[in-house]
């Protein structure tokens, strides 16, 4: 290590460069890929839009990480850290309250469906649904029950990446490297009705069989040995898996038959990405517990958050009963002062509002490109959309390795930033191409997605 001093790199992209090559280790990044190239650089963001650090703009296609949920330069949020940091910038959740971590808690579980009213605060989604499992074993021990460890999960899904959400992940690639992982986590079938073909078109028996192959595994397992059911409302990973009418009221049903807690995993679907506080009231279930993070503070400042109902706290307000888990930075009181003023700016603009409004002219918009031979399918829901690549229409061909490597991510991933587009090319389930803009955009911003999409992903196919 040598000493540089405190001479700030931010206006100088040459130095931004050079710093960023030799200390940044980036997440989920191959970095041997900027040896001969320039580490994307973002500096500023305004609506939309973000802009690199030589002044070049980009439409934010996917909210970050589906996280920017109110737009970029958003003054309110960032006055709202401020003045709480001056007021009381750290105090722990650990046998203490502050102001606004009460505030928050309170006011998400008048938002949450049903009975849940508990908020145990994180500081980001995989120590949210890390929390959920611990809460789920210690839960089952706490009520004479301490058989019930194992959870169920879906293919493909992502869960996140701590040791106990990524034995959840349904991601054998991502999960190689660290195993053994978690032992008691069992994977179930996904809600992909494009690759179902034997159910034709009929989704209500695509769904009956999903939701029955959790009870299957259930079963399988043993009853006495499964603590919870973790869900996404729509699926992320492999591309926007949308669930099938009646799906939800059917695995609530099999986890009350079999005493199995569902958990609806809505670190992306929550605080109006698909048109709802939270994605359990769009498909009209009722969940044990919900994990969120992401779009609670638009970005702003990281928070993450177990909401629980409120049988799962009964058992801790007995005896000395204490849930063994805790986080130095979980509900920060800047985060949670973020949080609420997020919340004001969503209700004051009717962010929610503007997602259902609008969001069949963004599926018509991205539905104008199955016109291209390379586009097999659209699916989502809200501001939450995955186009999945086929090499041929009629038999839903998908791509060799070979092909993923040399055209997703040799070509199409670099061709849609340099056009302009940040967006997500992925190819840990079959190719997709995913797309979750900022809640504020609206028709102007779909023509333009779908523009670009359209010109590289001809290129793409004529390139095959």
């Amino acid at each position: 290590m040598t000493a540089t001093g405190s001479t700030s790199t931010h206006l100088d992209p040459a130095r931004l460069q050079e710093a960023a090559k030799r200390h940044l280790w980036m997440h989920f990044t191959r970095m041997s890929a900027y040896s001969d190239h320039d580490v994307p650089v973002i500096a500023r963001g305004q609506g939309p839009y973000v802009w690199d650090s030589r002044g070049r703009r980009y439409l934010d296609g996917l909210s970050g990480l589906f996280v920017v949920q109110a737009g970029h330069g958003r003054q309110e949020l960032a006055d709202a850290a401020s003045a709480q940091a001056a007021t009381l910038g750290y105090f722990p959740l650990w046998s203490y309250a502050h102001p606004t971590g009460v505030e928050l808690a309170e006011r998400l579980a008048t938002m949450a469906p049903g009975q849940i009213n508990r908020v145990f605060f994180t500081t980001g989604g995989s120590e949210a649904v890390e929390s959920a499992w611990k809460l789920a074993r210690q839960y089952f021990r706490a009520i004479g029950q301490p058989g019930r460890y194992k959870v169920i999960s879906r293919n493909i899904a992502y869960h996140g990446t701590t040791m106990g959400a990524l034995s959840i992940t349904g991601l054998a690639d991502i999960k190689a490297p660290f195993e053994p992982l978690v032992p008691g986590s069992v994977r179930v079938p996904n809600t992909n009705f494009y690759r179902a073909p034997e159910h034709g078109d009929d989704p209500e028996a695509f769904g009956r069989w999903a939701a029955g192959a959790i009870e299957a595994a259930i079963e399988m397992e043993g009853p006495e040995s499964v603590a919870a059911v973790f869900l996404e409302p729509v699926q992320n990973s492999g591309g926007c898996f949308t669930p099938p009418p009646g799906y939800f009221a059917r695995v609530r049903e099999i986890c009350d038959r079999h005493g199995v807690l569902l958990v609806s995993d809505e670190v992306i679907c929550a605080f109006g990405r698909l048109g709802h506080w939270f994605g359990a009231e769009r498909y009209g279930y009722e969940p044990d517990m919900i994990t969120v993070a992401k779009g609670l503070t638009s970005g702003y400042s990281p928070i993450g958050a177990l909401l629980a109902s409120d049988r799962l706290m009964e058992p801790f307000l007995a005896d000395h009963r204490t849930f063994l888990h805790g986080i130095t930075f979980a509900g920060h009181p800047v985060s949670s002062a973020v949080a609420l003023a997020n919340l004001d700016l969503f209700e004051k603009e009717d962010l929610l509002g503007n997602v259902r409004t609008r969001e069949e002219r963004f599926r018509q918009t991205l539905e104008r490109l199955l016109e291209l031979p390379i586009v097999g399918d659209v699916r989502g829901a809200g501001y939450f959309y995955g186009i999945e690549l086929v090499k041929d229409k009629a038999t839903k061909e998908s791509f060799e390795e070979e092909e993923c490597e040399r055209l997703l991510r040799g070509f199409v991933s670099p061709a849609l930033f340099e056009a302009g587009l940040i967006c997500r090319a992925d190819d840990r389930g079959d190719p997709v191409i995913q797309l979750a803009p900022p809640l504020v955009c609206g028709p102007e911003h779909f023509d333009e997605i779908e523009q670009v999409l359209r010109d590289v992903l001809s290129q793409a196919w004529q390139r095959l």
